[in-house]
Protein backbone atom coordinates (compact mmCIF):
# COMPACT_ATOMS: atom_id res chain seq x y z
CA UNK A 1 0.00 0.00 0.00
CA UNK A 2 1.41 3.16 -0.81
CA UNK A 3 0.81 5.73 1.86
CA UNK A 4 0.31 9.40 0.61
CA UNK A 5 0.25 12.85 2.28
CA UNK A 6 -0.86 15.83 0.86
CA UNK A 7 0.27 19.21 1.50
CA UNK A 8 -1.99 21.83 -0.27
CA UNK A 9 -3.59 25.24 0.66
CA UNK A 10 -6.73 24.75 -1.17
CA UNK A 11 -9.63 23.29 0.73
CA UNK A 12 -11.50 21.87 -2.41
CA UNK A 13 -7.98 20.54 -4.27
CA UNK A 14 -6.64 18.35 -0.76
CA UNK A 15 -10.44 17.17 -1.07
CA UNK A 16 -10.23 16.65 -4.53
CA UNK A 17 -6.83 14.88 -4.24
CA UNK A 18 -8.04 12.66 -1.44
CA UNK A 19 -10.96 11.44 -3.20
CA UNK A 20 -8.87 10.82 -6.64
CA UNK A 21 -5.96 8.82 -4.30
CA UNK A 22 -8.09 7.12 -1.98
CA UNK A 23 -10.71 5.37 -4.84
CA UNK A 24 -7.31 3.52 -5.94
CA UNK A 25 -7.02 0.09 -4.50
CA UNK A 26 -3.30 0.35 -3.95
CA UNK A 27 -3.48 3.77 -1.85
CA UNK A 28 -3.85 5.50 0.97
CA UNK A 29 -3.59 9.22 2.30
CA UNK A 30 -2.21 9.35 5.53
CA UNK A 31 -2.51 12.96 5.95
CA UNK A 32 -3.76 16.21 4.28
CA UNK A 33 -2.30 19.40 5.74
CA UNK A 34 -2.37 23.34 4.56
CA UNK A 35 1.01 24.51 5.24
CA UNK A 36 3.94 23.72 4.90
CA UNK A 37 5.31 23.75 8.22
CA UNK A 38 2.42 21.29 9.10
CA UNK A 39 3.87 19.11 5.75
CA UNK A 40 7.37 18.86 7.62
CA UNK A 41 5.86 18.19 10.57
CA UNK A 42 3.45 15.48 9.71
CA UNK A 43 5.28 13.52 7.32
CA UNK A 44 8.32 12.87 9.81
CA UNK A 45 5.88 11.77 12.12
CA UNK A 46 3.89 9.38 9.83
CA UNK A 47 6.95 8.53 7.33
CA UNK A 48 4.07 8.28 4.02
CA UNK A 49 5.99 7.10 1.14
CA UNK A 50 5.11 9.79 -1.19
CA UNK A 51 4.24 13.69 -0.48
CA UNK A 52 2.49 15.36 -2.46
CA UNK A 53 3.08 19.22 -2.42
CA UNK A 54 1.97 22.29 -4.07
CA UNK A 55 4.91 25.52 -4.23
CA UNK A 56 2.77 28.30 -2.98
CA UNK A 57 1.78 27.70 0.52
CA UNK A 58 2.08 29.64 3.90
CA UNK A 59 4.39 29.28 6.19
CA UNK A 60 6.92 26.90 4.20
CA UNK A 61 6.78 26.85 0.23
CA UNK A 62 7.14 23.60 -1.68
CA UNK A 63 10.51 23.87 -2.70
CA UNK A 64 11.52 24.66 0.96
CA UNK A 65 9.39 21.59 1.63
CA UNK A 66 10.64 19.42 -0.69
CA UNK A 67 14.51 20.45 0.36
CA UNK A 68 13.43 19.35 3.95
CA UNK A 69 11.68 15.67 3.00
CA UNK A 70 13.06 15.18 -0.21
CA UNK A 71 16.20 12.87 1.19
CA UNK A 72 13.90 10.60 2.97
CA UNK A 73 10.21 10.91 1.51
CA UNK A 74 9.44 10.97 -2.85
CA UNK A 75 8.19 14.17 -3.32
CA UNK A 76 5.51 15.15 -6.20
CA UNK A 77 4.97 18.63 -6.84
CA UNK A 78 1.87 19.82 -7.77
CA UNK A 79 1.25 23.47 -8.59
CA UNK A 80 -0.87 25.83 -10.63
CA UNK A 81 2.85 27.50 -11.58
CA UNK A 82 4.74 25.33 -14.14
CA UNK A 83 7.55 27.84 -15.75
CA UNK A 84 10.80 26.25 -16.04
CA UNK A 85 12.69 28.18 -13.03
CA UNK A 86 10.06 26.49 -10.51
CA UNK A 87 10.19 22.76 -12.16
CA UNK A 88 14.43 23.22 -12.67
CA UNK A 89 14.43 24.38 -8.73
CA UNK A 90 12.19 21.30 -7.86
CA UNK A 91 14.23 18.34 -9.75
CA UNK A 92 17.05 20.23 -8.34
CA UNK A 93 15.88 19.33 -5.06
CA UNK A 94 14.96 16.08 -5.34
CA UNK A 95 11.47 15.70 -6.58
CA UNK A 96 10.37 12.34 -8.43
CA UNK A 97 7.40 14.16 -10.02
CA UNK A 98 6.04 17.76 -11.25
CA UNK A 99 2.15 17.58 -12.59
CA UNK A 100 0.35 20.65 -13.35
CA UNK A 101 -2.69 21.03 -11.28
CA UNK A 102 -4.91 20.92 -14.59
CA UNK A 103 -3.55 17.54 -14.79
CA UNK A 104 -5.65 14.44 -15.06
CA UNK A 105 -6.88 12.09 -12.55
CA UNK A 106 -5.44 9.32 -14.01
CA UNK A 107 -1.73 11.43 -14.36
CA UNK A 108 -2.05 11.97 -10.59
CA UNK A 109 -2.44 8.40 -9.87
CA UNK A 110 0.59 7.66 -11.86
CA UNK A 111 2.88 10.44 -10.61
CA UNK A 112 2.16 8.54 -7.14
CA UNK A 113 2.86 5.38 -8.16
CA UNK A 114 6.08 6.37 -10.22
CA UNK A 115 7.22 8.20 -7.44
CA UNK A 116 6.81 5.17 -4.87
CA UNK A 117 9.31 3.60 -7.14
CA UNK A 118 11.46 5.86 -7.35
CA UNK A 119 11.05 6.99 -10.89
CA UNK A 120 10.35 10.74 -11.92
CA UNK A 121 7.36 11.82 -14.26
CA UNK A 122 7.02 15.25 -15.38
CA UNK A 123 4.04 16.05 -16.59
CA UNK A 124 4.08 15.74 -20.36
CA UNK A 125 2.47 19.00 -21.31
CA UNK A 126 5.23 20.25 -19.16
CA UNK A 127 7.83 18.39 -20.95
CA UNK A 128 6.41 19.42 -24.71
CA UNK A 129 6.38 23.08 -23.70
CA UNK A 130 9.83 23.07 -22.57
CA UNK A 131 11.09 20.83 -25.89
CA UNK A 132 9.43 23.81 -27.82
CA UNK A 133 11.37 26.26 -26.68
CA UNK A 134 14.62 24.83 -25.85
CA UNK A 135 15.07 22.13 -28.55
CA UNK A 136 13.86 22.05 -32.06
CA UNK A 137 12.47 19.17 -33.69
CA UNK A 138 14.23 17.51 -36.11
CA UNK A 139 12.29 15.55 -39.46
CA UNK A 140 12.59 11.85 -39.67
CA UNK A 141 10.76 9.14 -40.32
CA UNK A 142 10.99 7.25 -36.93
CA UNK A 143 7.29 7.67 -36.66
CA UNK A 144 6.57 4.88 -39.19
CA UNK A 145 8.11 2.09 -36.71
CA UNK A 146 4.82 2.72 -34.91
CA UNK A 147 1.64 0.68 -35.95
CA UNK A 148 -1.39 3.42 -35.49
CA UNK A 149 -2.52 2.17 -32.35
CA UNK A 150 0.42 2.90 -30.83
CA UNK A 151 0.83 6.41 -32.42
CA UNK A 152 -2.75 6.49 -31.21
CA UNK A 153 -1.74 5.76 -27.58
CA UNK A 154 1.58 8.58 -28.00
CA UNK A 155 -1.25 10.91 -28.92
CA UNK A 156 -3.33 10.88 -25.66
CA UNK A 157 0.34 10.26 -23.15
CA UNK A 158 1.36 13.41 -25.01
CA UNK A 159 -2.24 15.29 -24.30
CA UNK A 160 -1.12 13.89 -20.34
CA UNK A 161 -3.79 11.49 -19.72
CA UNK A 162 -3.43 8.23 -17.56
CA UNK A 163 -3.69 4.82 -18.79
CA UNK A 164 -7.55 4.55 -17.75
CA UNK A 165 -8.01 7.76 -19.62
CA UNK A 166 -6.72 6.19 -22.60
CA UNK A 167 -8.41 3.02 -22.58
CA UNK A 168 -11.45 4.84 -22.20
CA UNK A 169 -10.87 6.94 -25.06
CA UNK A 170 -9.66 4.14 -27.33
CA UNK A 171 -12.51 1.35 -26.23
CA UNK A 172 -9.83 -1.12 -25.36
CA UNK A 173 -8.69 -2.65 -21.93
CA UNK A 174 -6.10 -0.84 -19.52
CA UNK A 175 -3.77 -4.04 -20.30
CA UNK A 176 -4.10 -3.27 -23.85
CA UNK A 177 -2.77 0.21 -23.24
CA UNK A 178 0.20 -1.23 -21.23
CA UNK A 179 0.99 -3.65 -23.55
CA UNK A 180 1.41 -0.45 -26.67
CA UNK A 181 3.16 1.42 -24.21
CA UNK A 182 5.80 -0.88 -23.70
CA UNK A 183 5.94 -1.89 -26.85
CA UNK A 184 6.24 2.06 -28.05
CA UNK A 185 8.78 1.97 -25.35
CA UNK A 186 11.19 -0.84 -27.09
CA UNK A 187 10.75 0.47 -30.10
CA UNK A 188 11.72 4.48 -29.80
CA UNK A 189 14.43 3.33 -27.10
CA UNK A 190 12.01 5.32 -24.22
CA UNK A 191 12.26 4.85 -20.74
CA UNK A 192 9.38 6.27 -19.24
CA UNK A 193 6.38 8.20 -20.44
CA UNK A 194 8.41 11.47 -20.45
CA UNK A 195 10.92 9.94 -23.50
CA UNK A 196 7.74 8.88 -24.85
CA UNK A 197 6.66 13.05 -25.50
CA UNK A 198 9.87 13.81 -25.81
CA UNK A 199 10.38 11.23 -28.49
CA UNK A 200 7.04 12.00 -29.89
CA UNK A 201 7.80 16.03 -30.03
CA UNK A 202 10.92 15.31 -32.02
CA UNK A 203 9.42 12.76 -34.46
CA UNK A 204 6.74 15.81 -35.34
CA UNK A 205 4.13 12.76 -33.98
CA UNK A 206 2.82 15.71 -31.66
CA UNK A 207 2.35 19.77 -32.91
CA UNK A 208 4.92 21.67 -31.35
Amino acid sequence: MISVLIAEDQAMVRAGFRLILEAQPDVTVVADVADGLGAVQRARELLPRVCLVDVRMPGLDGLEVTRRLAPHTHVVVVTTFDDDEVLDRALDLGACGFLTKDASPGLLVEAVRSAARGEVLVSPRVVSRVLRRSVPPVPGTDADVLTPRELEVVRHVARGLGNNEIAAAMGVSVSSVKAHLASVQGKVGARNRVGIVTWAFRAHVVAG
